[in-house]
């Protein structure tokens, strides 16, 4: 199964609820737990499952994502794995970019070594955050006979909008597909029935759904039909239109799983780890989350106060008050800062003598959090200079608030990648 199965990660969104987070880089390249990126989780869940011909589909802002993967996944002759990535292309046949997902796999077909009859093609996300050991929707695929398998995770009925659900029998055929619904109605009766309940972990007393996590195993046959067609999205049309034409299965995923669609997801998603038992593990062996080795020095931290805090590697901490906090990798926090509820992505690289000596000339902060400085419900992008005696805090803000290089967003106060907060800046 292993051998015939290809795994491609769809990471050509423009992510246009997470801006201005993709502003300069697409979803799956969003940095995530201070030394991570989310386009790791799905490649990690592929190469902990024993799955190594990974297909990556990107289109926008693709840059720090292409070196990204670059930097991390080298894979020795021996083993035959691979992540490469496919970027939007014009062909003979086609001069556009993609049109939606299975029009990116579409138009990536001739790139696929060939999918035939015996393949297996698992089609998965690159922006949300899981642990899924492949092997056993695959095991299932085959036991099942399926010609698709869709990954699906039941959701409270009142938490549904936007995804889309499915009806399926006590087989867990699936019976019935509705790509996002919005009538109360029809939500209630794609309701789980009690014999599928019964495969489930989840509470008796609250009415739950079959939402589809955008996660696909297809026969190779099966998906090069499909796609013989004008249907440019798996969830909106191919997956509907072959109800009753193949056999089609869901596999419950009863586990944590979290889309990281919007700003609030992602900065909830990001302090949830810092919780004393997060429901995504990081320190799980047995599954490791890979990046990129960066080789950085331990973090210093100098007489500071942490409470709740993830601290990445390379950081420099200086007598400052951090609680509840994610500090990405090469962060540096100087005396007297105080940091409650924030993410921090860090920078690209430590500042040297020369830089130093040009942000004085330039009159500008250093990278990093300034002395003096309190920031509070916050996401602070990378390399970003705030300085001194800064108020950052998004209360009493409107959504759509904009002043230089801070935003807020879906509540949360956002400073974006590069920006510079003056000394003294009070928002």
């Amino acid at each position: 199964m292993k051998g015939n199965t290809i795994c491609i990660i769809m990471g050509g969104g423009r992510g246009t609820r997470l801006h201005p987070l993709t502003k300069d880089r697409c979803k799956p390249a969003v940095p995530l737990a201070g030394k991570y990126r989310l386009v790791d989780i799905p490649i990690s869940n592929c190469l902990n499952s024993g799955l190594n011909r990974i297909y990556l589909l990107t289109q926008f802002n693709t840059a720090s994502l292409h070196r990204h993967i670059q930097d991390s996944y080298k894979f020795d002759p021996f083993g035959r794995g691979f992540v490469d990535i496919l970027s939007a292309e014009q062909t003979e046949s086609g001069e556009t970019w993609y049109q939606g997902t299975a029009d990116a796999v579409r138009q990536n077909l001739l790139h696929l070594g060939g999918v035939t009859e015996r393949d297996r093609v698992v089609i998965l996300s690159g922006d949300q955050l899981y642990r899924m050991d492949l092997r056993q929707i695959l095991a299932q695929h085959e036991k099942t006979a399926a010609d698709v398998t869709v990954s699906a995770k039941p959701i409270p009925s009142s938490q549904v909008e936007g995804l889309g659900l499915m009806r399926v029998a006590d087989d867990l055929s699936i019976s019935e597909f509705v790509e996002k619904p919005k009538d109360p109605k029809v939500i209630a009766g794609l309701a789980i029935s009690e014999n599928v309940r019964l495969k489930m972990n989840e509470p008796e007393d609250i009415d739950y759904c079959l939402a589809s996590m955008g996660i696909y195993v297809f026969n190779g046959k099966v998906l090069r039909e499909a796609l013989d067609s004008p249907y440019t999205d798996f969830g909106g049309e191919v997956i509907p239109k072959l109800l009753g034409k193949v056999r089609l299965m869901s596999f419950i995923f009863d586990d944590y799983w979290e889309d990281i669609g919007t700003v609030k997801a992602f900065f909830d998603a990001n302090l949830r780890l810092t919780d004393p038992i997060p429901p995504f593990n990081f320190f799980d062996e047995s599954a490791k989350v890979f990046t990129h080795a960066r080789f950085l020095p331990a973090s210093k931290i100098n007489r500071a106060k942490l409470d709740r805090a993830i601290i990445a590697d390379g950081c420099i901490l200086n007598d400052c008050d951090i609680e509840h906090a994610v500090i990405g990798v090469r962060s540096v926090v100087s005396q007297g800062a105080t940091l409650k509820n924030v993410v921090m992505m860090g920078a690209d690289h430590f500042e040297i003598l020369n830089e130093i000596e040009d942000n004085e000339r330039l009159n500008r902060p250093s990278i990093g959090i300034g002395p003096g400085s309190v920031v509070e419900n916050a996401i602070i992008d990378k390399n970003v200079r705030i300085g001194a005696n800064v108020r950052l805090s998004p209360e009493g803000k409107p959504d759509g608030f904009q002043e230089g290089a801070v935003v807020v967003r879906d509540g949360v106060l956002l400073v974006m990648k590069n920006g510079i907060v003056p000394d003294n800046t009070v928002i």
